[in-house]
């Protein structure tokens, strides 16, 4: 009998091993913002290539999380999680190597796609490892909580790099966690697939790849104006390419995304709130980032020194959370979280160009923390409650879809919000019109932040009964 089958810890070491994967996922969606100033300097990226070394990451990662997920599914969620782990450092290395802003974006892209296999095969891993009871939860609540903090610890880590050493160390430093990865993986993960005779629903993974892409390209192309042909014609094909992937899933015998994984009315609501959440995390730090440097003047280490605030109140947020889950149930939960990072977003869009860091962001960053530790914690406990074993990689892609996707089109949109607002500007922007911009993209956030609190009364029932129940006794519980 093998170690991870026969020793009481294997499993807590199992998570722990998933837990740092799921990190450096959601890491690296933001880790390369506080070096895009320099890495736009050292290969001549203009603006709208710098937006994409953000925006290629989120969009292939999104794009093909679906097809990644069945493949975890069907050839082996361990043997995803390894081919994904080496993939992922390799892209990475490339990133870190390159001499020109296009293999930059490339490498982005690459790395997206790995991490679109190692994602749902780590989800996954934790869904069939912690399959009930308190154990579950406790693990949930490590893994969620990791999850909120990736992005801004990103940003930390990403201006430690670019501040000591170079901002190419933002890719490279993924091939130290690539090989604890793998070496432990090997150890302490266990093999598990989906049970009968499988197949790969080719016509699904084009229609809802091509289809994602298209959609997410078109919003990128708003910031022209949405009028324009292109913008147009992007968004049209994209609506197009989906509605074919749903009626192909509606009627093959082994759907990509079987169509119940997202019909079941609180799945469904938790996927739209974790999109919109996404679209804050991945879209509105970036924004931050550049007020930080740009407008206050901040250097790449203090910009991400004052990102600490968010992570650190998403992780002291998750205990709290943990403990009322088994008495309210998800939906004051994540209703209340919202309305509280909404609140924040309002804040933060009050930022001047001369004020405070600790008066106009430092406030802001801390409760649109603690509102993303009400999100993160029930959110990925609700959307993978009682789906079969056999599809668990299909659902846990459909999660980490929405994040990324609603990322990328949140991205854009603000985007276009920041060169609308400034349009009329001749020459390089002052500081003053910097922060307008930044301030609406801000407000915007805020507004989706609301909506993302509707979706969850409207559709997160008050109480889970099997999420309640296998909560309860994790009450008392610390996390670790």
């Amino acid at each position: 009998m093998s170690w991870r089958h026969s020793h009481p810890s294997a499993r807590w070491w199992a998570l722990g091993v998933l837990s740092m994967t799921q990190l450096v996922v959601v890491l690296d969606s933001t880790i390369v913002n506080i070096a895009l100033p320099q890495a736009q300097a050292e290969l001549g990226l203009t603006d709208s290539a710098r937006q994409w070394v953000v925006t290629a990451y989120a969009l292939a990662f999104g794009a093909f999380l679906l097809l990644g997920g069945r493949i975890a599914d069907y050839a082996g969620r361990k043997l995803a999680y390894m081919i994904g782990m080496v993939g992922f450092g390799v892209a990475s290395a490339y990133g870190g190597l390159v001499s020109s802003g296009v293999d930059l974006i490339i490498a982005r892209a690459l790395q997206g796609v790995f991490a679109a296999l190692l994602a749902p095969a780590a989800l996954a891993l934790l869904t069939v490892t912690f399959p009930h009871g308190r154990e579950r939860n406790r693990a949930f609540a490590v893994f969620g909580t990791v999850a909120g903090a990736g992005a801004a610890t990103g940003l930390v880590l990403g201006g430690f790099l670019t501040e000591f050493a170079d901002w190419r160390w933002c890719l490279l430093v993924n091939l130290i966690f690539v090989l604890i990865g793998v070496i432990a993986g090997a150890i302490v993960l266990s093999p598990s697939k989906a049970e009968g005779e499988n197949r790969y629903d080719v016509a699904g993974a084009v229609t809802i790849t091509l289809g994602l892409g298209a959609l997410v390209y078109g919003f990128s192309l708003a910031e022209n104006g949405w009028a324009d042909p292109l913008t147009i014609m992007f968004l049209a094909a994209g609506v197009i390419l989906l509605a074919a992937f749903v009626w192909i899933e509606s009627r093959v015998a082994q759907p990509l995304l079987p169509l119940r994984v997202i019909a079941d009315r609180v799945r469904g609501g938790a996927l739209i709130v974790q999109a919109l959440s996404g679209s804050v995390m991945i879209g509105t730090t970036l924004y931050l980032t550049f007020h930080l440097q740009i407008v206050l003047g901040m250097s790449a280490l203090a910009a991400g020194v004052a990102s600490l605030p968010l992570p650190f109140a998403i992780t002291a947020t998750a205990p709290l959370v943990t403990r009322l889950l088994p008495k309210t149930g998800p939906r004051p939960l994540m209703t209340l979280g919202p309305i509280l990072a909404g609140i924040a977003l309002f804040y933060l869009s009050l930022i001047s160009p001369t004020g405070s860091y600790w008066v106009e962001v430092f406030p802001g960053l801390l409760l649109m923390g603690v509102g993303m530790g009400f999100i993160f914690v029930p959110l990925q406990n609700v959307a993978l409650m009682g789906v079969a074993p056999h599809e668990a990689g299909a659902a846990s892609a459909a999660v980490n879809s929405a994040m990324q996707i609603g990322g990328s089109i949140g991205l854009s949109v603000f985007t276009t919000i920041y060169v609308s607002v400034l349009a009329g500007v001749t020459g390089a922007p002052t500081a003053g019109e910097l922060t307008a911009a930044y301030g609406a993209t801000f407000q915007a956030a805020a507004i989706g932040m609301l909506a993302a609190a509707l979706i969850a009364v409207a559709m997160i029932r008050r109480r889970t009964d099997e999420t309640v129940a296998e909560a309860a006794v994790a009450t008392r519980v610390p996390l670790g």
